[in-house]
């Protein structure tokens, strides 16, 4: 796992503290990892953590679906800025 990833993990992890081993292409919305009622949360959370707003009225539910997503769309290259 990346490091860039870890706070994203460790946010998860304390939502769900049974969650063992979070593969990078395990689908976090199908599996309810990540549900309805806490995604504007986890988009707080990421807006802390990219140090910037996200405009929700550009994001998709497919940007947060997986850890490679979040990486690739919020913490590397293009999508981090």
């Amino acid at each position: 796992m990346n490091d860039s990833l870890k706070p994203v993990v460790d946010w998860l992890r304390a939502r769900s503290p049974a969650l063992g081993e979070i593969p990078a292409d395990l689908d976090l919305i199908e599996n309810r990892i990540v549900d309805s009622l806490a995604f504007m949360e986890f988009i707080l959370f990421m807006e802390d953590l990219v140090g910037r707003e996200l405009d929700v009225a550009e994001l998709s539910a497919d940007q947060f679906r997986t850890l490679h997503a979040i990486e690739e769309n919020f913490l590397t290259g293009e999508g981090s800025r």
